[in-house]
């Protein structure tokens, strides 16, 4: 398993200035919850899942199951 960014600098450019302009929380979520603290609830759960492959939800990390 390995945990990268997307690819795409301009995705990942966008989505640390969301981080940076809501403290940290996923900029793609309205609520401001523990949740929602970038690395996000959602995408820690999916990481726990050996089968899972594929992005978070704002398309910032990638899990991939081959390193």
């Amino acid at each position: 398993m390995k945990i990268k960014l997307n690819p795409d600098a301009q995705i990942v450019d966008t989505i640390k200035e969301g981080l940076k302009r809501t403290g940290g929380y996923c900029p793609c979520r309205l609520e401001r919850t523990p949740e929602n603290k970038c690395m996000c609830k959602e995408f820690r759960d999916q990481i726990a899942d050996p089968q899972y492959e594929g992005f978070c939800h704002c398309m910032l990390y990638y899990k991939s199951l081959t390193e």
